[in-house]
């Protein structure tokens, strides 16, 4: 029989209905499906969230299937650094991290960033996401959502010039920058480009598929162009320096806050700017990112407010501010 007072781990698929409608170039979804992992010892628990991305070939049950197959290291009192080792990065990998960075926090009584000996993250403004769809409704969205103070507008190729353009039309005062989520191609891409520097963009994501992004170094930029798809973990910034200006870090692809945290360093010593992001999911998700804000250009931690409910203890939004987490989220 195992000892009570060796970690124990347990995991499961939960589901959370979207507000609306969320759609980017790859498609529509109406609720994001996370797989939650709990590591408990003694009298504490430790939680962690994670979304699986079928763009990295993720299922919710592949991951929780991995995540289950942890039970015997982490019983075994496998830790953080063992971890970064024993797993690939991937959202599988994420749960588990934050899980134990949890636990690790609470019976040390100390919150993650003294813990982990990070600056003390405050309050940020967060981007709001514009799902892609027509002009007339993309603009009609962002009329609605135009107090606020940055906005990332989801686009996805042909069109897009207009797109961008009924969008600044209905937002006049935002901040935005854009996302194509690999929607563009060598054809198009710098018409796309001078129409976001026309319409004041500050930053785009992701504008070519990932490994077919080159010609991001043969042109003039008139604007910062962000990797996201094309950046995992440290191992993928140094190629992108001819291409790009800054990186998109999400846990999920990193495969946690550990190396989150590791590459948000690296990714400053070679001069890029750094975005957090996220995938559509709940404030246990978001709680671990908010540790990368103090090193970020841009927060992009919207994911609880495109969702119809949120967790217990969620953290607090305060029109387009976003508060660190409680204690009795995470961390």
């Amino acid at each position: 029989m195992t000892s009570p007072k060796l970690p124990m781990l347990t995991a499961r698929i939960e589901r959370f209905p979207i507000a609306g409608h969320f759609t980017i170039s790859r498609g529509a979804k109406t609720e994001a499906v996370t797989v939650v992992a709990e590591i408990s010892r003694g009298d504490f628990t430790g939680r962690g969230e994670c979304v699986p991305y079928p763009r990295y070939g993720e299922t919710p049950e592949a991951a929780l299937t991995a995540i289950e197959a942890m039970q015997g290291a982490i019983a075994g009192g496998l830790d953080r650094q063992a971890l970064q080792t024993a797993m690939p990065p991937g959202a599988a990998r994420n749960a588990l991290d934050c899980a134990l960075i949890d636990l690790e926090a609470k019976q040390a009584g100390l919150r993650a960033w003294n813990l982990l000996d990070r600056p003390v993250p405050s309050e940020r403004t967060t981007a709001y996401t514009i799902s892609l769809g027509a002009p007339e409704a993309m603009a009609a969205a962002t009329a609605r959502a135009s107090r606020r103070a940055l906005l990332k507008i989801k686009l996805g190729g042909d069109g897009d010039a207009e797109r961008i353009a009924a969008v600044r039309e209905a937002a006049p005062e935002s901040e935005l920058i854009v996302d194509a989520n690999e929607a563009w191609t060598d054809a198009n891409l710098e018409r796309n480009l001078f129409a976001c520097a026309q319409a004041g963009v500050t930053l785009v994501e992701q504008p070519l598929p990932a490994g077919r992004d080159a010609a991001l170094a043969r042109i003039k930029r008139p604007l910062a162009v962000c990797a996201d798809e094309s950046v995992h973990d440290r191992t993928s910034l140094a190629p992108l320096r001819d291409r790009y200006d800054a990186v998109n870090i999400k846990l999920d692809k990193t495969g946690g806050l550990t190396e989150a945290l590791a590459m948000a360093d690296a990714a400053q010593t070679l001069g890029f700017e750094i975005m957090v992001g996220c995938m559509v999911a709940t404030s246990l998700s978001m709680a671990p990112a908010m540790l990368l804000t103090p090193q970020a250009r841009y927060v992009d931690l919207d994911g609880p407010l495109l969702l119809a409910r949120d967790r217990d203890h969620a953290l607090r939004y305060d029109d387009s501010l976003v508060y660190p987490p409680e204690a009795a989220l995470w961390g």
